[in-house]
């Protein structure tokens, strides 16, 4: 019986592809939505005093115009950004009475 050997003499290296192992995809985070429903409780000056005082940079007309969307098309969304200032909005509307939607992902 003759027993065979086989014996590579070429020795190899793992292909690597540039840039493909180690690429890293960054995803913005997403912003949340801050929605105020319509409701019979709160009055039109009570929204829109809440809008200015809370949501930073909220203009007089600008909240006027909101609280109006809110009133004739049920909902308005009163801010969009990163999640925590959402939250901070979202709640300080909830406890000054308004009508909130939950946050939403943008």
């Amino acid at each position: 019986m003759v027993s065979q050997l086989r014996v590579h003499s070429m020795a190899t290296a793992p292909t690597v592809t540039p840039g493909k192992s180690a690429q890293t995809v960054q995803k913005p985070y997403p912003n949340y939505k801050v929605i105020v429903l319509n409701d019979d409780v709160n009055t039109f000056q009570h929204v829109h005093d809440c809008l200015v005082k809370y949501i930073p940079g909220m203009s007089s007309d600008r909240a006027w115009d909101l609280t109006n969307q809110i009133h004739f098309e049920g909902q308005a969304i009163v801010w969009t950004g990163p999640q925590e200032p959402a939250e901070l909005y979202h709640q300080q509307l909830r406890r000054a009475g308004l009508t909130m939607a939950p946050l939403e992902a943008a």
